[in-house]
């Protein structure tokens, strides 16, 4: 059959995999199943390193300046200087990059060697992941991940069903149903797939997590396959003994690996504003070269000691000037601080380190400490504007937790509140909440017990809930639930007194004191997302039909019988307190139907279950006319348990200025539900939602809501905030795959922005990598950060301008990828909050504090060309300003970028509106650079002036000499060496021993170390220039009143600008220093508090626009379960 030939001339749009036939498999050389994360391997290690550092101008810069160095007598310094100075740095950049990469690589190893049972011959036999090729039939156990992507042949369940939790692939945790074809299911031990021959052709590998296509041949027949038998790497197998499955995808093929993308190199804003005025140095430098050379230029042409005495042809002047523009080069080229770079990374290292040993954000229950992964971009978390965060184990525990229930008007919890217990008033009327052991009371016994059993019943009856028994634990039930508020409703119904254990295709078994009870299930309405219920018609043991419901209360009410319904607005006023605490809720309801109703009813629900189309809609109506007419029972309150901290903590970050986005493979409804739990969206928000069909559909949505945001009439005075309409945007996958092509993005990204709160549900790996490279790259001058926890947020967290990974029950794919590694999402507030603050104003004093130091001390220079004729003279001994950088000048910005805190934690998380100042670049920016850049001038400008004054030409020294010219660079270094310590020491706000040892120590170094060098190193031929210096500098009174005077001078103009702004145009920081230094006490608390009353006032008013309702569920999971009976035996496989 021409359809099954591959024509190997062309590449096929398919794949062709044969059955237990590895050589044919072998033929089409499939790539392998070994994977790498990694950011380098061997070959691509030096070019990529490379390329990441001279993308830093200033390693560009002094790469040009060794290599003019080497180029005959151009160089006035020594000509390895800058080259040796250069490789060291590459050095330290290579080893801390080669060690972060190592990281990635051994545990990119761990994966590739995990193990799994491959079929060969008629046996399973262990092998490691990474030697699995396509076409090998594997046996997958239960709690183990699916090492490739598999079709799925047979399982230990009934009809090849098998359960999986793709919370790595979606961030959905609760499990989804997979099932094998029926032609394959009967296929239940090695030796009968052993003799399995045939063929699959299938699509090529690609991203698409929810398609896939393909034929299976066996036996003479071609099968058509379908996502339902498609086993993703990534996805866990559970509540399933086992399962046997062929490769089809491996590697970097597979659909999980298709939805990562290459470890990017990342550079920190801070990073990019330091190449823009590297350039603008380099441009100045360049300058100050043609000036000089300019200078030498002009006394050669016009200078007659030059022509009759020293024989300079002029000539020779045109090629002398483009020399001497080199030379000039090289003599300035520390004006552009190479220290900087090294300066940089040690102390991001070290800040890193602080991080990781920060006690507030070390998780005790799971050992797991803070870790910085890419100390380069720390300063980057002081700047963050977006954070896009997952939701399944990142705001969420991945725990559903049955909480409260009312029934009869009746509230019931497991814990009650102390606000809530019951009291008795004057007239001797009970009010308050029961506890579940009253509830137990009120059925045996109480007035309520009818309402209470049937109640407790439809939990126990209404649902498409799997029992297993455990086999660590025989008699403990595990609840198998596509949907986890299910689950978790069965549990409530087990742990109060009726619980479900026994499921057949055409009934349900629940046991309750002591005897079982089988209740005969006729048919199961779905839930869905329009619908937002599911309901059940039931037979009893006593052979009465019921109809049982559960679901939204915007549906169940308007559906209730006009009469007969006593406790309505008593279950309303508890549905509301419930909403109050961000629980889900349901509403429970039944109907009694006679015998007639449901035959008649019957038929049109048959008819619908077999049209051919819209057969979905078909069965919507049909349920339409039997859920009517009901009487409500109740309620249930499911809490979807977030983590600790996390409505605090999305909270802070909105005060701080960050906006949160959630990108969730969970369904909407989930989704939304979170959202108000965690205070993303709060009740006075307007929502937006997106559920559009097609491309013009969601552009003409987008738009219209754009276009009425900007229609909004402006107001004619500025509104408070909490007076201006907040709005929250909602989309689901299939509508933000239209908004994402290219005439739509930017309409959604402006609508995007305009929201305070914005959810994007049910989206793939890599449609959230691209609403954060959206975000990214349109939104100017925003810094992006990505959280999540499993494999499906690596794309995400990658794309990010910073990527955090959380160490959390999905695994450490996330955490392996991220920049940043933490245990619970509410470190994040310190992270960003504390850490980012600090490190961010801490990086930008050490990067101007290196500009300035070195700016100043080759400005020194410049003056001294105008002195010495342009003639290309050093001023200072080649030794000695080599050591400025590495040793004199070192210690003073290490100390700061280490230690120096503005404001201490406890201020910068009481008061998140600092950290605004990262992500305006208060502390860093053209206009702050250009002030520092004029105090170089006049620093330099002052200390070279005065020395040349006072050691002008003829000044006799001590010893009748004059002051020689090296003399005279070591004092005009030391007064330069001395001003900028003090400069250092005004930058300084917290002051710590290490601090003051470097401040002090800095100069107590130079003090030590150059009288021995300026003594010793003459005697054995290095720096012979300083032979006789030291005793005549030393012995001067004029350059110790010197070395006093002119720092101070030269600084106090700065203390004294520095005090007059503090007090004159203050900073919000500056108060708060004031504060915690005087502790003036904040009344903002109090303001808050009334703030809060206000609030109160109004919120059952807003409670009443929008409420969480819990429930979803795979559809089709009815007709999936009518294939179970958990009485027969399982396979053994």
């Amino acid at each position: 059959m021409n359809f099954w030939k591959q024509d190997k001339r062309e590449p096929l749009p398919h794949r062709i995999i044969y059955i237990n036939d590895p050589i044919k498999n072998e033929s089409q050389e499939f790539l392998g199943n070994s994977i790498t994360t990694g950011k380098y391997n061997i070959w691509t290690f030096l070019p990529r390193f490379l390329y990441e550092q001279f993308s830093k101008y200033a390693n560009m810069f002094f790469l040009f300046i060794a290599v003019i160095q080497q180029i005959g007598d151009l160089s006035p310094t020594n000509r390895f200087g800058t080259l040796l100075t250069l490789s060291i740095v590459l050095c330290v950049s290579a080893w801390k990059e080669i060690m972060e990469d190592l990281k990635r690589h051994h545990q990119d190893k761990e994966v590739n060697n995990r193990q799994v049972q491959v079929l060969c011959g008629s046996a399973f036999v262990l092998k490691s992941w990474k030697e699995i090729v396509v076409g090998d039939v594997v046996r997958v156990e239960n709690g183990h991940y699916f090492p490739a992507d598999l079709v799925l042949i047979s399982s230990s369940e009934p009809d090849a069903l098998c359960y999986i939790e793709t919370a790595n692939l979606d961030g959905e945790t609760n499990l989804k149903i997979r099932q094998g074809i029926q032609e394959t299911s009967d296929i239940l031990s090695p030796s009968e797939i052993g003799r399995l021959q045939g063929s699959i052709k299938s699509e090529n590998p690609n991203n698409s997590l929810y398609t896939f296509e393909a034929v299976l041949r066996i036996r003479g027949k071609e099968l058509p396959l379908n996502p339902d038998q498609l086993l993703l790497r990534g996805a866990m197998l559970r509540n399933t003994r086992w399962i046997y499955g062929i490769v089809v995808f491996t590697g970097h093929e597979s659909k999980l690996m298709k939805n990562s993308t290459a470890t990017p190199i990342k550079r920190s804003k801070v990073d990019s504003i330091v190449n823009r005025h590297i350039i603008y140095l380099f441009i100045i430098l360049v300058s100050m070269a043609f000036l000089c050379a300019f200078g030498s230029l002009r006394r050669h042409l016009s200078n007659v000691f030059e022509r009759k005495i020293l024989f300079l042809d002029p000539k020779h002047a045109g090629w002398k000037f483009v020399a001497n523009i080199f030379t000039f080069i090289i003599l300035f080229n520390n004006f552009i601080p190479m220290s900087l770079i090294v300066t940089m990374e040690i102390v991001k290292f070290m800040i890193g380190s602080m991080v990781n040993s920060d006690m507030d954000m070390y998780h005790e229950e799971t050992d797991t400490p803070a870790t910085c992964r890419t100390s380069s971009l720390i300063e980057e978390l002081g700047q963050i504007d977006y954070v896009f965060s997952d939701k399944t184990g990142t705001l969420t525990c991945n725990m559903m937790e049955f909480k409260l229930l009312t029934i009869a008007g009746i509230a019931y919890a497991d814990v009650v509140p102390d606000t809530k217990k019951l009291v008795k008033d004057s007239d001797g009327r009970v009010s308050g909440w029961y506890n579940y052991k009253h509830l137990m009371d009120h059925c045996d016994n109480g007035q309520t017990s009818p309402w209470i059993k049937e109640f407790l019943q439809l939990l126990a009856v209404c649902h498409t809930v799997i029992p297993e028994e455990s086999e660590e634990e025989p008699g403990k039930i595990i609840f198998q639930a596509s949907s986890p508020d299910e689950a978790a409703l069965v549990k409530g119904a087990q742990m109060l007194g009726f619980s479900f254990h026994t499921r057949k295709p055409k009934s349900v078994i629940y046991k309750h004191k002591n005897q079982d009870y089988e209740w005969e299930v006729l048919n199961i309405n779905e839930f869905n997302s329009t619908r937002k219920r599911m309901s059940a018609l039931v037979r009893g043991p006593d052979g009465k039909i019921k109809l049982y419901i559960k679901g939204a209360d915007t549906v169940i009410l308007e559906r209730l019988a006009k009469d007969n319904n006593p406790f309505v607005d008593t279950t309303c006023g508890l549905l509301e307190e419930y909403a109050n605490e961000g629980l889900r809720t349901l509403c429970i309801a039944y109907r009694d139907i006679s015998e007639q109703e449901y035959t008649e009813w019957a038929q049109i629900y048959d008819k619908a279950a077999t049209t051919i189309n819209n057969r979905g809609e078909a069965l919507m109506k049909a349920a339409e006319l039997i859920e009517k007419d009901l009487i409500l029972l109740g309620a249930t309150a499911i809490e979807d348990k977030l983590q600790d901290g996390v409505p605090d903590t999305i909270h802070t970050l909105a005060e701080a200025g960050v906006r949160v986005w959630v990108l969730t493979g969970d369904r909407q409804e989930t989704a939304i539900n979170i959202g108000f739990s965690c205070k993303l969206i709060t009740d006075e928000m307007t929502l937006i939602v997106c559920n559009e069909q097609s491309h013009f559909e969601t552009k003409e949505f987008l738009q219209s809501k754009l276009d009425a945001l900007n229609a909004k009439p402006k107001p004619s005075t500025p509104r408070r905030s909490n007076e201006v309409e907040e709005l929250a945007l909602v989309i689901d996958g299939k509508t933000l795959e239209y908004a994402l092509e290219d005439d739509v993005k930017m309409t959604f990204l402006e609508l995007a922005t305009m929201c305070k709160a914005v959810i994007c549900c049910r989206v793939s790996p890599l449609q959230k990598a691209l609403v954060v490279k959206l975000v990214k790259d349109n939104v100017e001058d925003a810094s992006t950060l990505a959280i999540g926890d499993g494999a499906n947020d690596v794309s995400m967290i990658q794309a990010a301008h910073v990527g955090v990974g959380i160490s959390g029950l999905e695994g450490l794919q996330a955490a392996r990828a991220a920049d940043f590694a933490i245990a619970q999402f509410r470190f994040l507030k310190k992270l960003l909050l504390v850490h980012g603050n600090w490190a961010y104003s801490r990086i930008c004093k050490v990067i101007l504090f290196s500009f300035y130091k070195n700016i100043t001390l080759y400005l020194i220079q410049l003056w001294f060309a105008f002195n010495n004729g342009f003639s290309g003279e050093t001023l200072f001994e080649t030794w000695t300003a080599s050591c400025y950088n590495i040793l004199f000048a070192f210690f003073q910005p290490m100390a700061v970028g280490m230690f120096d805190q503005y404001l201490n934690a406890r201020t910068l998380e009481k008061y998140p509106k600092m950290y605004k100042s990262g992500q305006t670049h208060a502390f860093y920016n053209n206009n702050v650079f250009l002030g520092w850049f004029v105090t170089c001038i006049v620093h330099s400008i002052m200390i070279y002036a005065s020395f040349a004054l006072a050691y002008g030409e003829g000044q006799i020294m001590s010893e009748g000499r004059t002051m020689n010219m090296w003399g005279f660079g070591q004092m005009v270094y030391t007064a330069d060496l001395i001003t900028i310590t003090i400069k250092a020491a005004l930058m300084v706000n917290t002051w710590v021993s290490a601090t003051f040892l470097a401040i002090v120590g800095s100069i107590s170094l130079w003090f030590i170390l150059f009288p021995i060098y300026g003594t010793v190193g003459p005697m054995v031929n290095i720096g012979p220039e300083l032979q006789g210096v030291v005793t005549p500098m030393f012995t001067s009174l004029a350059f110790w009143m010197l070395i006093l005077l002119v720092p101070l001078v030269a600084n106090l103009r700065d203390y004294v600008w520095k005090s007059f702004a503090r007090m004159a145009f203050p900073s919000d920081y500056h108060i708060l220093q004031e504060m915690v230094q005087y502790q003036i006490p904040d009344m903002a608390p109090r303001f808050h508090a009334f703030k809060k009353q206000i609030q109160k006032a109004r919120l059952l008013q807003r409670q009443k626009r929008q409420r969480g309702f819990a429930f979803s569920q795979t559809d089709g999971q009815s007709d999936l379960i009518r294939h179970y009976d958990t009485t027969k035996q399982k396979p053994r496989g």
